[in-house]
C-alpha cells in the first residue's frame, strides 16, 4: 500500500517519475513549495508549448509591472580611453607590439580603438559614449595583440564589476592588467528548480532522489560567432559523482531546456517516520553538492568551451526540499589562478556610469517649470537654472542637461541670450568677451555640438577624410622634418589643406543651424550695446564660439565631433593640429595675429594668408549667421550622412528561386536614402528611399537563431533583415532610421516581431506574407534627428544633481540671508556665489529646496517598495547579483536606524 509521507512529498511505486505541479520560488528557510511537473526519468524531456507561453506571460507580466509604476531606467557610459604601459615584450626578435583596445559588456564588444604599432606603452587617447541597452554585470577592457597570419591574441583584460563603477566615477584611474583565462570568461544565468523526496518501492522500502530540473539560460556568451549551449548536471559527493547532460540548443544564446534530471541520492532504508535526513547516510548528504555547468558546443578539435558553473550544496535544503531560482553563472574555483599582477602592464581609464531612475512627467512639474522659467527671471542670477550653474562643481555638469532640457522645450534661445547679457554687463574688456569657462560658454558649447552636428558633417567630413586617407607631409617645423620631406613641398600641402577648409567653412553659411544662427544675434547684440565704441566687438563676440569652439576644435579632434570612428594617427593628427590653429587665427580678427603663434615657422606660415580677403571673408560668414532673418529656411538640398558600417544581411528575395543567404555588406544612412554595397565607396546594390521605411523595429532571436538582429519595413511588406555586430550597434541604428523615418505618412502601426519562414509568420502562425502585423510599432520618437531628447530624463537629471550639492545650496541660502540681512562687505566662504538679489535668489532656492525634497520622497518611497516586492533569487535579482545584495543591506541599516 502507497502512503502519503509527512515532510517528505508523494509516495510513488519504485523507479516512477515525481508527480508535480509549477514550483513557486521559496526562500531559503522557508515552507516547502508545490513539488516539479511531471517528466520523464533519466536524460529528461524537452520544453513543451504550453509552459513557454506560461513563461511568455510572466515575461510580459512583470515588464507591464514596471510601466505601471511609472518608472523608467536609462544607463550611460562615457569612458575615456587614455593610454597602456608596461606591455609584456613580444617573444619575436623586435619586442614591439601592435595593440588595439576593446570595450565589453560583459563578453559583448561594443567599441574597439584604434591599432597603434610598435609600441609597448600604446597612447589611445579616445572617447566612447553610449546608452546601455541591457543589463550587466562587468565593464570590461581587453588588450589585444594584432596578429596578421592568426588569431589577434589577449595581452590582458581590466573587469569592473557594476556596483564599483562609481568608485572610480570621472577621475582617471590606472587599472593593472589581469590574464585573461577562459574558466573565468563568465556572463548569463541559469534558472534552476530543485527537489529532494522520498520515493517508498513496494516493498516498502525508502530511498530518497533529487529531481534537478534545468529550465532555461539568459544572456550567455557569444564565442567567436556562435553559441550552441548545453548543460551537465552533476551529483558529486565525497565518493561519488554521476553526471548527465541536456539536448545541445543551436544558435542561441538565451536557451530554454526544461529538462529533469533525477539522482538517487541515498541507499534504501527501512521506512520509518522520522525526517527524511534522519538516516545514516545524513553526514554524506551535508558533503553533497549539485553542480551546472554551461558548455558551447564547438566544432573545433580543441573541445567545447566552457561558459560558466553553478555549484549548490544539498544541505540548504534541509528546511525546504523544494527550491527555485535565478542564479548567476560562476567562473571555475580554479579559474582565478594569475602572475603576479604587474606582469602585464596597466591601463589608464577615465570612466562615468550613469543610471537615471525617471517618474512619470508630472512628478517632475514643480522643478521643470522652475527651471523653465530662467530666462524670465529678473536678476537671471536669481534664477533656478544660473543657480545650478553656481553650485556644480564644473560648469559642464549644469550645462548638458540644461540645454538639452531647453532645447526639447524650445526655451534654448531666451535662456542663453539671458545669461550671456549678463556676463557681457560684468566683462570690463572686449577682448575676454567669453574667454572663460563660465555656463554661458559652456551651454553654447553643448548647444552647437548638438544641433550643430550634422553641419560638420555637412562642412568639414569630407575633406577630413581625405586628410586621413592620403597622408600627405604637412610638417612645417624644420626639427621635426623627416628624412626625404621637403619644407616647401609640405609647407604647400598644408596651404592647400587650410585654404580649402576656410573656403568651405566660410561659404557654409547658409547651412547653419537657426538656433546656433539666433544664438549668435542674441551674442552679437549684447556685445555691441556693452562696448559702443569696439567696432569689431560683435564680430569677435560670435567668432570665439564658431572658431574658437567649434570648427577649430572640431579638426583638432574629428573623433570627439563624429567625423572620424578613431582618434587619428600621430602624422594626421599633427596636421589636423597645424590647420586648426590656423583656421583658429584666421577666424579670430585679431589685429596683431603674427603674435598670437609661440612658434616662429607658424608665424612665418600665417603671412600666406596675411591678406585683406580673408578677413573679408570671415567678416561676411559672421555677418551672414548672426543676422537676424539672414536668410529663408527651406531645407538643405545636399544630403547628410547620418551614419554607416558593415552589417550582416538577409537577401530579400529578389530572384524567385534566388538563394536568400546572409552576407557581409556596407550600410550608409543619408536623411535621404538607406543604401547598402559590396564594400565602402562602391555602388549601391540596394537603395530604399526614406519615404519607402514604413517601420524599424526588433526581430526575435528565435527567427533566425542570431542575435542583434532588426528589421526594415517598406511597401508592399517588403522586410530586409539585418544583423547588427553588437547591441549598442543594433540600438544605434534602430534609434537613426526610426527618427528619420518618422514623419513618412504611411508609417505602420502594427509589425511582426518574428519572421516569415517556412509559408507562416513564426510569431501569429499566419500564413500569408502579406497579413498585416501581430503586435503594435514602435512609437513616440521625435522626428528631429538632431534633438532627439527626454525632457523628463534631464530634469532627473538636473534633480540628481541638486541633491547632490545640497549642501552648497544650503550655503548659498545662508549667503543670501547674511547679504540681505547686513548689507557690508560679503564674507569669504559666500564670495563664491553670484548674488545679484539676495531676496529673489532665496525665494528660488527655497523653492529648489522643496522640489528637491519632494523627488528625493518620491524616490525613497519606491525604494522602499521595491524592497518590499522584490526577491532575491528572482530573473531581475538573480543569486550572486552583489549589487543587489549591497541594496538589501543598505535597506536593511536604513530600516534597522528608523526603528
Amino acid at each position: 500500500m502507497r502512503r502519503r509521507r509527512r515532510g517528505g512529498g508523494r509516495a510513488l511505486a519504485a523507479g516512477a517519475a515525481l508527480r508535480c505541479a509549477r514550483l513557486r520560488w521559496a526562500p531559503l528557510g522557508s515552507a516547502a513549495g508545490p513539488a516539479l511537473p511531471a517528466a520523464a526519468t533519466g536524460s529528461g524531456s524537452g520544453s513543451s508549448s504550453s509552459s513557454r507561453r506560461r513563461r511568455r506571460r510572466r515575461r510580459k507580466s512583470s515588464t507591464m509591472a514596471v510601466e505601471e509604476e511609472g518608472l523608467r531606467v536609462f544607463q550611460s557610459v562615457r569612458i575615456k580611453i587614455g593610454e597602456a604601459k608596461n606591455l609584456p615584450t613580444y617573444p619575436g626578435p623586435n619586442k614591439m607590439r601592435d595593440c588595439y583596445c576593446t570595450v565589453n559588456l560583459d563578453q559583448e564588444e561594443v567599441f574597439r580603438t584604434k591599432i597603434v604599432e610598435k609600441s609597448l606603452c600604446p597612447f589611445y587617447g579616445e572617447d566612447f559614449y553610449c546608452e546601455i541597452p541591457r543589463t550587466f554585470r562587468h565593464l570590461s577592457f581587453y588588450i589585444f595583440d594584432r596578429d596578421v597570419f592568426r588569431r589577434d591574441s589577449i595581452i590582458g583584460k581590466v573587469a569592473i564589476q557594476k556596483e564599483d563603477l562609481q568608485k572610480y566615477h570621472n577621475r582617471d584611474t590606472w587599472f593593472q592588467l589581469q590574464h585573461v583565462d577562459a574558466d573565468s570568461e563568465v556572463q548569463g544565468k541559469v534558472h534552476l528548480e530543485l527537489r529532494l523526496s522520498e520515493v517508498i518501492t513496494d516493498t516498502g522500502v525508502v530511498c530518497h532522489k533529487l529531481a534537478t530540473r534545468v529550465l532555461e539560460c539568459q544572456g550567455l556568451p557569444i564565442v567567436n560567432g556562435q553559441c550552441d549551449p548545453y548543460a551537465t548536471v552533476t551529483l558529486a559527493g565525497p565518493s561519488r559523482s554521476e553526471a548527465k547532460k541536456t539536448k545541445v540548443k543551436k544558435k542561441t544564446n538565451n536557451p530554454h531546456f526544461d529538462e529533469v534530471f533525477y539522482f538517487e541520492v541515498t541507499r534504501p532504508s527501512s521506512y520509518n517516520k522520522k525526517s527524511h535526513f534522519d538516516i545514516e547516510d545524513v553526514d554524506e548528504v551535508d558533503k553533497m553538492e549539485i553542480r551546472v555547468d554551461l558548455w558551447n558546443a564547438s566544432n573545433l578539435k580543441f573541445g567545447d568551451e566552457f561558459l560558466g558553473e553553478l555549484r549548490l550544496p544539498l544541505k540548504f535544503l534541509r528546511q525546504s526540499s523544494s527550491y527555485e531560482a535565478w542564479y548567476f553563472l560562476q567562473p571555475r574555483d580554479n579559474g582565478n589562478k594569475s602572475l603576479k599582477p604587474d606582469d602585464l602592464g596597466s591601463l589608464r581609464l577615465n570612466v562615468v556610469y550613469t543610471e537615471d531612475h525617471v517618474f512619470s512627467s508630472d512628478y517632475y512639474s514643480p522643478l521643470r517649470d522652475l527651471l523653465l522659467k530662467s530666462a524670465d527671471v529678473e536678476p537671471v542670477s536669481a534664477s533656478a537654472a544660473h543657480i545650478l550653474g553656481e553650485v556644480c562643481r564644473e560648469k559642464q555638469e549644469a550645462a548638458i542637461p540644461l540645454v538639452r532640457l531647453f532645447l526639447h522645450y524650445g526655451r534654448i534661445v531666451p535662456f542663453i541670450s539671458a545669461i550671456a547679457n549678463a556676463e557681457v554687463k560684468r566683462t570690463q574688456d572686449p577682448n575676454t568677451i567669453f574667454r572663460g569657462n563660465s555656463l554661458t560658454s559652456k551651454c553654447i558649447d553643448e548647444t552647437m555640438k548638438l544641433a550643430g552636428m550634422h553641419y560638420l558633417q555637412v562642412t568639414l567630413k569630407p575633406i577630413i577624410d581625405e586628410i586621413c586617407q592620403v597622408h600627405k607631409p604637412c610638417e612645417i617645423d624644420p626639427v621635426k622634418l623627416k628624412d626625404g620631406e621637403n619644407l616647401e613641398n609640405n609647407r604647400e600641402n598644408l596651404r592647400q589643406y587650410v585654404d580649402r577648409i576656410f573656403t568651405v567653412i566660410t561659404k557654409s553659411g547658409v547651412s547653419c543651424p537657426t538656433v546656433m544662427c539666433d544664438i549668435f544675434f542674441s551674442l552679437r547684440e549684447s556685445a555691441a550695446k556693452r562696448f559702443q565704441g569696439d567696432l569689431d566687438v560683435r564680430y569677435t563676440a560670435v567668432s570665439s564660439f564658431i572658431f574658437l569652439r567649434f570648427f577649430a576644435p572640431a579638426i583638432l579632434s574629428p573623433n570627439l565631433f563624429q567625423l572620424t570612428p578613431h582618434h587619428p594617427d600621430p602624422q594626421t593628427s599633427r596636421t589636423l593640429t597645424l590647420i586648426s590653429k590656423t583656421i583658429q587665427t584666421l577666424g579670430s580678427l585679431s589685429k596683431s595675429k603674427s603674435a598670437n603663434f609661440k612658434e616662429s615657422y607658424m608665424a612665418t606660415f600665417y603671412d600666406y594668408f596675411n591678406e585683406q580677403k580673408y578677413a573679408d571673408a570671415v567678416k561676411n560668414f559672421l555677418d551672414l549667421i548672426s543676422s537676424s532673418g539672414r536668410r529663408d529656411h527651406k531645407s538643405i538640398e545636399q544630403p547628410i550622412l547620418l551614419k554607416e558600417g558593415f552589417m550582416i544581411k538577409r537577401a530579400q528575395g529578389r530572384k524567385r528561386f534566388g538563394m536568400k543567404n546572409f552576407k557581409k555588406r556596407w550600410f550608409r544612412l543619408t536623411n535621404h536614402e538607406f543604401t547598402y554595397q559590396k564594400s565602402k565607396g562602391d555602388h549601391p546594390l540596394c537603395s530604399i528611399p526614406i519615404e519607402n521605411i514604413l517601420a524599424v523595429e526588433r526581430l526575435e532571436e528565435e527567427s533566425f537563431k542570431m542575435k542583434n538582429m532588426f528589421q526594415v519595413i517598406q511597401p508592399e511588406r517588403r522586410v530586409l533583415y539585418i544583423q547588427a555586430n553588437n547591441c549598442v550597434e543594433a540600438k544605434d541604428w534602430i534609434d537613426i532610421l526610426t527618427k528619420v523615418s518618422q514623419c513618412n505618412k504611411k508609417r505602420l502601426t502594427v509589425y511582426h516581431p518574428s519572421a516569415y519562414l517556412n509559408g507562416h509568420w513564426l510569431c501569429c502562425k499566419a500564413t500569408a506574407d502579406n497579413t498585416p502585423g501581430c503586435t503594435p510599432c514602435t512609437g513616440g520618437l521625435p522626428a528631429n534627428i538632431q534633438l532627439d531628447i527626454d525632457g523628463d530624463r534631464e530634469t532627473e537629471r538636473i534633480y540628481s544633481l541638486f541633491n547632490l550639492y545640497m549642501p552648497k545650496l544650503e550655503k548659498m541660502q545662508e549667503a543670501c540671508g547674511s547679504k540681505s540681512v547686513y548689507d557690508g562687505p560679503e564674507e569669504e566662504e559666500y564670495s563664491t556665489f553670484i548674488i545679484d538679489d539676495p531676496k529673489e535668489t532665496y525665494k528660488t532656492l527655497k523653492l529648489i529646496i522643496e522640489g528637491v525634497g519632494t523627488l528625493e520622497q518620491e524616490h525613497a518611497q519606491y525604494k522602499r517598495d521595491k524592497f518590499k516586492k522584490t526577491k532575491y533569487g528572482s530573473q531581475e535579482h538573480p543569486i550572486g547579483d552583489k549589487s543587489f545584495q549591497t541594496y538589501i543591506r543598505q535597506q536593511s541599516e536604513i530600516s534597522a536606524h528608523s526603528i
